[in-house]
C-alpha cells in the first residue's frame, strides 16, 4: 500500500512539474553579461529556474508559451524607501502613523515596485523595521512585492541626519540611543550595528553626512568621527553585512570610503580626490538622481517643505545628475538606484532616462540595474543575468530600451521566482 501511495505522489509530483514549464518567447533578449542584444530568443523556466535559453529550447508539449516583446533580466532598485512617500503633509503624518499603518503602506508600495519590473530592492532605512517584516511576508509567500535586502533602521548621530528626534518637542521625542539607531561614539556605533543584525537587517545604513530632508540646518557636514565609521564598518563585516553612506559633503565621504564602506549614496558634492579613492577602493556609487530632481521641483512650491529644508533641497537637488554624469565619465561603478520614497515608487524606471542624459550609454545603464547590483549584493550565482541554473526573475518591456531607455517605463510582463506577476 506504501509503494502505490509513493508512485502515485510521485507520479503527481512529475505532472505538477512538467505542467510548470514555461517558454517566453521573445522578439529580444538583452544580454547583459556581454552587452548584447539577442534576436529571436526563446527561455523556459522550469518551476522556479531558468531551465534552458536559446534560438529554440526543448520543452514539453503542454507548457504555457508567451509571445514577448523585449525580455531582461529583472531590475534591481539599491536605494528605496517602501514604508512611505514624500508629501506637502508628510512631516505631520509621522505623528499619524503608526508601524501597521507603515507597514500595509509599504506592502502597497512593494507591489507598485514589482509591477514596474524591480524584482530585487535594496531598502536602505525605514521606520519600526518594517520592511524586515515585509521582507519575510514576501519570501514566506504572505504578499507579492520584491526580493527586499533590508538595513531596518538608518544609524545616524545625535542631531544628524536621521536621528528621528530632529526638529520635533523634547518631551516627546526623547533622548534617542542605539536600539533607535542614534549613535555617539566607538561603543554606541558596535551596539548599534549589532542591534540590527538582532532586528533582522541584511545590511546597514548610515548617514555619514546631514541630508536634505531632515529638520536640521546641515546637508552637507560630515556627521560621524572616522573612528565610529570605523567601528561600524568592521562590526557589519563580522556580523555579514556591508555598509551604505548616505553622504552628500566631500569630507564625510571621505571619512566614509576610508572606513570601508561598500556605496556611496547620493554623493551629491564628490570631488575629484573622492572619485579617486572610490575607484582606488571599488566603493560602489548608488546616484539616486530621480530623488535630487524631485526635491529640487518641490522646493519651488511654496510650503512644501519646512523652512530649514527648502534651501537644502534647492542647493542639493539640481547638482546629483552633474556629479553622475562626472563620477560616470571618471570610472567609477554606477549602481542603479532612485530613493523612491522621495520621489515616487513606481516611477523607478524614470532614473535611466536621467542617467542617459548625463551620458550613460544605455546598455550600461541596463546593467547598472542587473549584473552589476547582482554582484553588490553577492547573489550573481543566482540572479542578474538570464541564464541556465539562475532564478526566473525576467521582466520584458514594449520596445528596445538599448535604442530608446524610456521602453524600461512600459513594462508588459514580470516574472519573479517562475511566478508571473504582470501579463499586458
Amino acid at each position: 500500500m506504501k509503494r502505490v501511495v509513493i508512485s502515485v505522489f510521485l507520479i503527481t509530483a512529475c505532472l505538477s512539474a512538467y505542467a510548470d514549464s514555461t517558454v517566453l518567447e521573445c522578439a529580444r533578449l538583452i544580454d547583459v553579461e556581454n552587452g548584447e542584444v539577442l534576436k529571436n530568443r526563446q527561455i523556459l523556466v522550469e518551476g522556479n529556474r531558468i531551465a534552458a535559453v536559446g534560438k529554440t529550447v526543448d520543452a514539453e508539449e503542454n507548457a504555457e508559451r508567451i509571445a514577448l516583446d523585449t525580455c531582461l533580466p529583472g531590475l534591481m532598485d539599491m536605494h528605496v524607501h517602501l514604508d512611505g512617500e514624500l508629501s506637502r503633509d508628510g512631516y505631520i503624518k509621522r505623528f499619524q502613523k503608526n508601524p501597521a499603518d507603515l507597514a500595509l503602506t509599504a506592502a502597497h508600495y512593494g507591489q507598485l515596485t514589482l509591477q514596474a519590473g524591480f524584482t530585487t530592492v535594496r531598502n536602505p532605512g525605514d521606520s519600526f523595521n518594517v520592511t524586515v517584516a515585509l521582507r519575510n511576508a514576501i519570501n514566506s509567500g504572505i504578499t507579492s512585492g520584491p526580493r527586499i535586502h533590508t538595513a531596518a533602521k538608518t544609524i545616524a548621530t545625535t542631531g544628524g541626519h536621521g536621528d528621528p528626534s530632529n526638529g520635533y518637542r523634547h518631551d516627546l521625542a526623547g533622548d534617542p540611543g542605539p536600539a533607535e539607531g542614534v549613535v555617539n561614539g566607538v561603543e554606541d556605533a558596535r551596539k548599534a550595528v549589532r542591534q540590527r543584525y538582532k532586528d533582522g537587517a541584511d545590511l546597514i545604513k548610515i548617514t555619514a553626512t546631514g541630508g536634505v530632508l531632515s529638520l536640521a540646518k546641515s546637508g552637507q557636514n560630515p556627521q560621524f568621527t572616522a573612528e565610529e565609521l570605523e567601528a561600524v564598518v568592521q562590526t557589519a563585516n563580522d556580523y555579514g553585512m556591508h555598509v551604505a553612506a548616505h553622504s552628500h559633503g566631500a569630507e564625510g565621504m571621505k571619512r566614509a570610503i576610508l572606513a570601508g564602506v561598500t556605496t556611496i549614496e547620493h554623493g551629491t558634492f564628490m570631488d575629484d580626490e573622492i572619485i579617486g579613492l572610490m575607484k582606488e577602493r571599488g566603493t560602489y556609487y548608488v546616484p539616486t538622481i530621480s530623488a535630487g530632481r524631485f526635491v529640487a521641483e518641490k522646493a519651488g512650491e511654496e510650503g512644501y517643505f519646512p523652512d530649514v529644508v527648502r534651501p537644502k533641497a534647492a542647493s542639493v537637488g539640481p547638482q546629483i545628475q552633474a556629479t553622475f554624469a562626472k563620477a560616470y565619465a571618471s570610472g567609477v561603478t554606477i549602481a542603479f538606484g532612485t530613493d523612491a520614497g522621495v520621489s515616487p515608487h513606481g516611477a523607478n524606471a524614470l532614473e535611466f532616462v536621467f542617467m542617459v542624459e548625463a551620458g550613460m550609454p544605455e546598455m550600461e545603464a541596463i546593467q547598472s540595474a542587473t549584473v552589476t547590483p547582482s554582484i553588490l549584493l553577492g547573489v550573481e550565482d543566482q540572479l542578474g543575468s538570464i541564464r541556465p541554473g539562475k532564478l526566473a526573475d525576467i521582466v520584458a518591456v514594449v520596445g528596445d530600451p538599448t535604442e530608446d531607455i524610456s521602453a524600461l517605463s512600459q513594462v508588459a510582463f514580470v516574472m519573479k521566482d517562475g511566478e508571473i506577476y504582470r501579463n499586458q
